[in-house]
């Protein structure tokens, strides 16, 4: 793997919650996903209840997370597209998850789990220190 692609598996290993984007009946989809991160491919873990997966499975998706939310200054975000291989994962896979939701959207969780393999990989950057806040402070 190149120096940006394991930075961008180091960023992703850091926050547990993504963003799933393919097209399901010809239309966009972005639904969020549980990962993990495991010999450099990314496992997936999303509610089957809704049907995405079957819009995923076999076909070419992308997959993005992000700190954002973290009250940082130094934010960023990764980005990548693979196909997605719906799987039964190991015991061992499956624990690195953790315990799920138990109701996704009222319904109870069924988990369904998917790999990605990462073949294009973007990171970007945003540096939100405080000198630079004040120079755009109104």
């Amino acid at each position: 793997m190149s120096t940006e692609e394991l930075r961008a598996i180091d960023l992703l290993s850091r926050v547990p919650y993504g963003r799933v984007a393919t097209s399901m009946r010809a239309m966009p989809l972005v639904a969020p996903a549980r990962h993990v991160v495991t010999e450099g491919s990314v496992l997936l873990r999303m509610h089957a209840g809704h049907g995405y997966h079957q819009a995923c499975g076999g076909g070419v998706v992308a997959y993005g997370a992000d700190n954002y939310g973290s009250g940082g200054d130094d934010l960023w975000s990764v980005q990548f597209t693979g196909t997605a291989e719906l799987i039964e994962p190991t015991p061992s896979e499956i624990e690195m998850f953790g315990a799920g939701p138990h109701h996704v959207d009222g319904e109870p969780f069924d988990p369904v789990y998917m790999r990605l393999t990462p073949q294009f990989i973007t990171v970007h950057t945003l540096d939100c220190t405080d000198e630079r806040r004040s120079q755009h402070a109104a």
